[in-house]
């Protein structure tokens, strides 16, 4: 080492110098360091490195390197002070040296590295020393190169200092060491594997291993000997190296063959990782295995591009091509780039992609910042017009060869898009335009957008005319959500999109793809080929001339025969279609390609109706006529104004096509059908919505109504007739009511669209046919009128609002089909009970329709005047008819005045109509359910409307209801029925006797059949308590607080009883004589009337019974019913003797003196008990009768007869005292 010094000119300061000379710790050089930088491809490089520290954008503008540090006489080098200003040239040797000994030491340090937790620390801090010592002795050399070496004077001059000789001879000497350090530090590729290893340390930590240190001072090196002999070269301009090696160097030479070395290395580093990438990760998956190596290619792209611009050198594409063109070849390396592996496992593919992931480097600035737009790096079009030909030439698979078209597109966006380039692709694909372009491994994702309709054919051609951005998620899938020729199809619109204007680029592509396609091409197409052909003429129109390629596409469509098959069909339809929709996009008119399109609907739909058409022939025309349908909707969906012709897709072919429909295609034809009625009617409300605000309205607003007049005349014409012959089908498919209510909102918007048949009130027109017609199903009525009711502004108009033409039954007729159909809610069930789905429906529906029909003003008005407002959201159908029921007949009861009274007999009937008609279905049914509903809602009618029914206008629909539910011929499925409802139709019955005024008597005398043939029916043959207390004429008489009509009802059935149950024929007593007492006790017991008029009516059999029967049950009964019977007469007539009660007895004693004498006294007993006063009222009658009986006999005094009736008189008081002194004296 003295040996070393004693040379030197400025030997070294001591280290162990003060520190005074060593104030200010100098600042840490840039270098490679990725410690503190997460993996993000698009993300900052290293703010300690060369790019983000500024280093670089100063070399390029020949700024000092560092312009704050090594300001100071001496500097701190390898633990020694020497001058700053001649150090370098004085001890080149020995500083180089000394760096080759830290280098030695870093080495040394990474041999001994163990896997001592406790040393990793001591490791890690000497090992950055070293590192740290290295960088800064490299920048050193790059600041005193920049400060303070002179341009080189010639060696033959007298040499006037010895520094001026070593200063001359410096530039050679610094390019001797720096060859002898690349040749210490070899290559990136021969560097041993542990220290390779480097590279792949994840979750950089504070401590760090040797290796790693080594490895990024490497990089350093390398990197820092082409920025010095860049800056050798900017200051020696026309030195004569002194040959001091043997090696002939040179600057350039010399950056030259590093440059080289350097590229080849991180290439084939990038090829070891491309062997570990899938095709699917190709975009996201980067080229560099540390963001130092990738800010190293950032680096080397700016040096040589300045130096292709400064210098004129090679550019980095040109180094890049010279390097890969013989891999992608196959052929030997060139010199400069020998150590270039040979082994890849597919160089074609990792050229694509280390091309474009060096291209995507290209993107950073001089400042380390991703600018997405930012083009620093020219293009490389030829060496990939070269690629892409290759590709093009070669077999490749779909997985490899969509991988380089997705680079191809990667490029596009990166650089401008080449027209030769898509010039080559097309080649490819026009020749392959019928393949699959399927990847097998990679499943459904495999096979991309399946394009079903029209508009999502048209949205896939969007999507390849509108990218994501490049480094999205978005665009790094296409390799799994599109193909390959997907793919080209974006390639091809960026290609387009370049000119819009229609120039010589874009007519060139236009004609290279027209050129391919000839009749014989069009006729070759698969399904798959005829589908790319559509998504590449629709990316054509969306980026050209819409109407000239448009025109171009039917023109070559023509070619295909007529005969093709139907999946050709299907295509031709919805390519035509989506080209309909970006005419629509564009605003243009779509007249001429719908009448093309419809043309060959038409003939399609003939086929379908045509009766010698097979049956799986025509299950197949389905595929494309249902297309045609979602197509077609599409395009109404679309469309904001609906005045571009779009009425020429509802053509002709809809006349055929509906009839031959089978159930499922029905649905599906009027669904659609229930689209385009909607559509029409949004775009034409809200036009007439914005046309006041328009100053242009006059003109065009006539227009756009007249283009709303088009399609609604189209609608009429080919759908509603089929519509109206549907409607009394007796399973109507639930669209039809949707359908037919589209058209009735139609009418009511569009009044003057409607044919001359429906006018002049054309919504009341369909309105009949569809939901007031009798003979419509149910389910049909309960799910149009919803859709009509729930309409405020219709609702508003059938209310009568001036200005409107509806006739003011319209609400009445609505009513009147909800009654309907509650009525006949139960038809619909399967035999056994259970609910069919039908049924289902109706119930779902017609909950729906009662909440709407409640909601009618005429029927909120009168639920208001009847103060009966439903509490339900959601009412019961059956439930809401009884409080409707009610509440008319409560309004009716309290009309006054006569024409009021009238009228509102005129409306009730109106709104049950011919209600016996109604419920006949339910009738001859054998749905219990069905039965019980109808007999339970016509009693409601007669019992809550009983005033109004008794009028001259509804009497004859009373009669008909008696005649018909209440004394048929047959009874035997509605026992149970009639069990239930009997009560209301006896207590409505009553009523209605009471009020008419014309056919009273009659009413009584039906009032009597019905309750005599029910006290008979359900009078069971041996008395029971159980049945007689629930049966129903029982209970229709009975009430908890008496009343007048309900005490005259009371007295009628008494009279009935008396005169069919409780005659005797002769002594024999009447049938069921025990079970008719029964229920006569229980007539008296449950009501508390007290008029003695009504309880003497049974008192006669009564009498009779105890009199002639003996048997116990039939004496206890008639007894008890007796008794009631005075007790209630006596309570009533508490001033004097009950004068009914001693009528009756009178005429019993009469009756029956000398025949039944004993059991009158016997009898007369009981009431004497209950009310002597009665019986002392018949004191004489008594007598009178004893002394007659007597007298006929011609025997004298009867002492038997005599001894009875004194017992009696005994119970009676003084007056049967002095009755019995009477008789003993005679």
């Amino acid at each position: 080492m003295s040996d070393d010094f004693s040379q030197s000119l400025t030997p070294p300061v001591s280290p162990f110098a003060g520190d005074s000379l060593c104030d200010l710790a100098p600042v840490r050089p840039p270098c490679f360091c990725c410690s503190d930088v997460k993996d993000d491809p698009a993300g900052v490089l290293s703010t300690e490195g060369y790019v983000v520290r500024g280093s670089l954008k100063r070399l390029l503008l020949r700024l000092d390197p560092a312009p704050a540090e090594y300001e100071t006489d001496t500097v701190d080098i390898f633990g020694f002070s020497w001058v700053t200003e001649t150090a370098l040239v004085e001890s080149t040797k020995l500083l180089f040296g000394l760096f080759r000994q830290r280098i030695y030491k870093l080495e040394t340090l990474v041999k001994s590295n163990s896997n001592d937790f406790g040393q990793a620390g001591n490791l890690h801090y000497k090992a950055e020393e070293l590192w740290q010592e290295c960088v800064t002795f490299l920048q050193y050399v790059k600041v005193f190169l920049h400060r303070y070496l002179q341009p080189s004077r010639s060696l033959d001059a007298a040499q006037s200092h010895p520094y001026e000789e070593l200063e001359a001879q410096f530039p050679s000497a610094l390019l001797e060491e720096l060859f002898g350090i690349t040749l210490l530090v070899g290559r990136l590729k021969d560097l041993p594997a542990n220290v390779q290893s480097a590279f792949t340390i994840q979750n950089h930590g504070k401590i760090l291993p040797p290796s790693w240190h080594l490895l990024h001072l490497h990089l350093d090196i390398h990197w820092s000997v082409l920025e010095i002999l860049h800056l050798l070269g900017q200051v020696v301009y026309a030195h004569k190296f002194v040959d001091l090696t043997g090696e002939n160097l040179t600057d350039s030479s010399l950056f030259d063959e590093h440059l080289c070395s350097l590229l080849c290395d991180l290439t084939g580093l990038a090829m070891g990782k491309y062997s570990k990438v899938r095709p699917t990760e190709a975009l996201s998956s980067h080229h560099y295995l540390c963001t130092c190596t990738k800010e190293l290619w950032v680096l080397l792209m700016y040096l040589l591009e300045h130096r292709n611009k400064e210098l004129h050198t090679q550019s980095f594409w040109s180094y890049i091509n010279s390097l890969l063109r013989p891999l992608v070849l196959g052929k030997p390396a060139a010199e400069q780039f020998s150590g270039l592996p040979t082994h890849c496992k597919d160089p074609l593919g990792f050229t694509w992609w280390l091309v474009t992931h060096l291209s995507m480097l290209g993107q950073y600035s001089r400042s380390g910042m991703m600018v997405q737009n930012e083009k620093n790096l020219g293009d490389n079009w030829t060496f990939v017009d070269e690629l892409l030909k290759l590709s093009c030439k070669v077999s490749l698979a779909e997985e490899q060869f969509r991988m380089h078209v997705h680079s191809c597109l990667s490029l596009c966006l990166m650089w401008e898009p080449s027209t030769s380039a898509v010039s080559t692709l097309w080649d490819y694909y026009s020749k392959n335009l019928s393949a699959s372009f399927t990847v097998p491994w990679l499943g459904i994702s495999a096979l991309g957008t399946l394009c079903k309709t029209p508009l999502a054919l048209l949205e896939q051609a969007r999507s390849c005319c509108s990218l994501p951005p490049l480094r999205s998620p978005g665009y790094t899938q296409l390799y799994r959500s599109a193909n390959s020729f997907h793919i080209f199809l974006r390639v091809l619109a960026l290609c387009l999109a370049q000119d819009r204007a229609g120039g010589v680029p874009q007519r060139q592509i236009k004609g290279r793809i027209y050129s391919k396609f000839s009749p014989k091409k069009m006729q070759e197409l698969s399904e798959a080929g005829l589908m790319n052909f559509l998504l590449l003429f629709l990316v054509v129109a969306r980026q050209a001339d819409l109407e000239d390629v448009a025109s171009r596409a039917c023109e070559l469509l023509g070619f295909l025969p007529s005969n093709s098959p139907l999946g050709h069909r299907t295509l031709i339809w919805r390519g035509h279609l989506s080209m309909v929709l970006l005419f629509q996009e564009r605003g243009l008119d779509v007249g001429a390609q719908a009448s093309l399109l419809t043309s060959s609907f038409n003939e399609t739909a003939k086929e379908f109706y045509n009766k010698t058409t097979e049956v799986s022939r025509r299950l197949a025309l389905w595929g494309p006529l249902g297309s045609y349908l979602e197509g077609v909707a599409e395009v109404f969906e679309t469309s904001t104004t609906l005045s571009l012709s779009e009425e020429k897709l509802l053509g002709d072919g809809f006349n055929w096509l509906l009839p031959a429909c089978r159930q499922s295609e029905l649905n599906s034809a009027l669904g659609f059908l229930q689209i385009v009625l909607a559509q029409l009617r949004r775009v034409h409300q809200r036009s007439d919505q914005s046309a006041p605000t328009l100053s242009w309205v006059p003109a065009t607003a006539s227009v756009v109504k007249e283009r709303h007049l088009a399609v609604a005349a189209a609608l009429w014409a080919h759908f509603f007739p089929f519509l109206h012959s549907l409607r009394l089908s007796q399973t109507p498919p639930a669209q039809l009511a949707d359908a037919a209510a589209g058209f009735t909102l139609l009418a009511f918007d569009l009044p003057t669209s409607a044919p001359q048949d429906l006018q002049p009130n054309s919504v009341q027109s369909i309105m009949q046919y569809f939901g007031w017609d009798d003979m419509v199903h149910p389910l049909l009525v309960t799910r149009y009128l919803s859709h009509l009711l729930q309409n405020s502004e219709l609702v508003s108009s059938l209310s009568g609002d001036p200005g409107v033409a509806v006739s003011g039954s319209a609400q009445s007729l609505s009513v009147r089909a909800w009654v309907r159909c509650v009525l006949q809610q139960h038809l619909h069930k399967n035999p056994d009970g259970t609910d069919s789905r039908t049924a289902r429906a109706v119930e779902q529906q017609l909950c729906e329709l009662t909440r709407l029909v409640l909601r009618l003003p005429e029927v909120e008005r009168l639920l208001q005047r009847a103060n009966l407002n439903p509490t339900a959201t959601r009412p019961e159908p059956t439930a809401a008819l009884e409080m409707f029921v009610k509440a008319v007949g409560s309004v009716y009861s309290g009309l006054k005045v006569l024409s009021e009274r009238s009228a509102m007999v005129t409306t009730a009937l109106d709104y049950i109509g011919d209600i016996l008609k109604h419920i006949k279905p339910s009738l001859v049914s054998k749905n219990q359910e069905g039965i019980q509903l109808a007999y339970w809602a016509v009693g409601c009618i007669v019992k809550h409307w009983s005033p109004l029914l008794a009028t001259s206008k509804a009497q004859q629909l009373l009669f008909r209801i008696v005649d018909g539910l209440l004394l048929p011929h047959n009874l035997t499925q509605q026992d149970k029925a009639l069990r239930d409802s009997l009560p209301l139709y006896i207590q409505g019955l009553s009523v209605a006797s009471s009020v008419s005024q014309s056919q009273g008597a009659y009413l009584k005398q039906q009032l009597r059949s019905v309750t005599r043939r029910y006290l008979d029916h359900f009078l069971p043959a041996s008395p029971s308590v159980g049945i007689i207390a629930n049966h129903p004429v029982l209970l229709g008489a009975c009430e908890a607080n008496p009343t007048s009509r309900g005490a005259a009802l009371r007295r009628l059935i008494l009279e009935v009883l008396c005169e069919n149950f409780l005659q005797f024929k002769g002594h024999a007593p009447p049938p069921r004589l025990a079970s008719v007492l029964m229920f006569l006790l229980e007539l008296l017991r449950r009501n508390g009337d007290s008029d003695p008029s009504l309880l003497t009516v049974p008192l006669p059999s009564l009498l009779r019974c105890i009199m002639l029967v003996n048997e116990p049950q039939v004496r206890k009964t008639s007894t008890d019913a007796l008794q009631l019977v005075v007790e209630r007469c006596g309570a009533a007539s508490t001033e004097r003797p009950c004068d009914q009660m001693i009528t009756v007895l009178r005429s019993f004693v009469e009756e029956n003196e000398g025949v039944y004498d004993r059991q009158i006294y016997g009898i007369l007993e009981t009431v004497a008990v209950l009310d002597p006063t009665v019986v002392q009222a018949l004191i004489p009658n008594l007598s009178l009768s004893l002394r007659n009986t007597e007298h006929k006999r011609g025997l004298g005094k009867n002492i038997a007869l005599r001894s009875a009736y004194v017992k009696l008189l005994g119970l009676l008081g003084e007056s049967g005292q002095a009755e019995i002194t009477s008789l003993e004296s005679e």
